[in-house]
């Protein structure tokens, strides 16, 4: 058995067609987790779906009763970059069931995964970039609703600027950037108002065109390798809890940073990708702090590097969570 819990459910499929998108990783995932032995069928959870209460207190009434209901308009649908369905709303609304449900696994245990999720571009009022909810936001809200937290963290290294979760979460205080620096950590370095702080390292050149800043930005150059995205990321790190002690942190394991990554741009490789989840691990392991990881983007030139990423992810944080963890998947 694992020493955590794992978060997922067949449900979590996205129904996208011929797109970009592989909305058939978590399944494969989860597959490959159970075939190879790295997890058993008793390490997981199934979540239930997220209540619209918990929805609203992240996203406006009216954007949810629309996306709901089925009546978007066509220029809500094109944001979105994904074909409008019920059956998408759905498995939505369960994947961010999927993420609060690994948030309180982590506060109960001290870690876990959820296989899906991270769908970190998704605004109050609007979806895009192939996300129309915001699970992490909603997650952290319902905790911080609760007073289960005070304090939390947001640690996204998908390939795309975290662009929806600073916009739900400004940071508090005046925001101080400096002439732009590859690899260097810029940003007011305050949480926002409800205690959230956001870290985002990202592609520079990449979607979203505008980024909003977030607690603390690293931009990075194009085709980052290994040695240079983890020296960022180690002093990204340590500039993050020199400023701000979360009591939780949720962690968005992008995918994307992959070298043959159809909508990527930097260059790490799949065993530097497993490097880095193992630095998350570690840095939240050496602070204290509870963490769940999410997935985000993912979209290899062979879905099986993405699932292979993703599925590295558990295996790092196995690695970091106990002695005997496995190694390879």
């Amino acid at each position: 058995m694992l020493p955590f819990s794992l978060v997922y459910h067949d449900g979590f499929y996205l129904p996208l067609g011929a797109h970009v998108f592989p909305g058939e990783k978590y399944r494969l995932v989860h597959e490959r987790l159970l075939t190879t032995g790295a997890a058993a069928e008793s390490d997981f959870i199934r979540p239930q779906t997220i209540a619209l209460e918990d929805v609203l207190r992240v996203h406006e009434r009216g954007y949810v009763e629309r996306l709901i209901d089925g009546t978007l308009s066509e220029e809500e649908i094109l944001q979105m970059e994904l074909p409008y369905s019920k059956a998408l709303v759905d498995a939505t609304l369960l994947g961010c069931g999927g993420t609060l449900e690994a948030a309180r696994l982590a506060l109960r245990n001290g870690a876990a995964c959820c296989l899906g999720g991270g769908f970190h571009h998704a605004h109050p009022d609007h979806g895009e970039g192939f996300c129309i909810l915001h699970d992490v936001a909603i997650a952290l809200a319902r905790l911080l609703h609760d007073r289960a937290i005070e304090r939390a963290m947001v640690i996204d290294l998908d390939v795309h600027d975290g662009n929806g979760t600073a916009a739900i979460f400004p940071p508090a205080g005046e925001h101080r950037r400096g002439s732009l620096q590859y690899g260097v950590a810029s940003g007011s370095m305050m949480p926002s108002t409800e205690g959230v702080f956001t870290l985002s390292m990202h592609h520079q050149n990449n979607y979203p065109a505008y980024k909003p800043p977030s607690s603390l930005d690293v931009p990075l150059a194009d085709g980052t390798d290994d040695a240079e995205y983890m020296e960022a990321l180690e002093h990204a790190l340590d500039a993050a809890f020199a400023h701000f002690r979360p009591q939780l942190i949720a962690y968005v394991a992008g995918a994307d940073p992959y070298v043959e990554d159809k909508l990527g741009g930097l260059a790490l490789t799949i065993d530097g990708l497993k490097q880095r989840d193992r630095t998350v691990f570690r840095a939240a392991q050496s602070v204290g702090a509870p963490v769940f990881s999410v997935y985000a983007g993912g979209y290899a030139m062979r879905v099986e590097d993405t699932v292979t990423i993703h599925a590295n992810t558990v295996l790092a944080a196995a690695e970091v969570f106990s002695f005997h963890g496995a190694t390879s998947c």
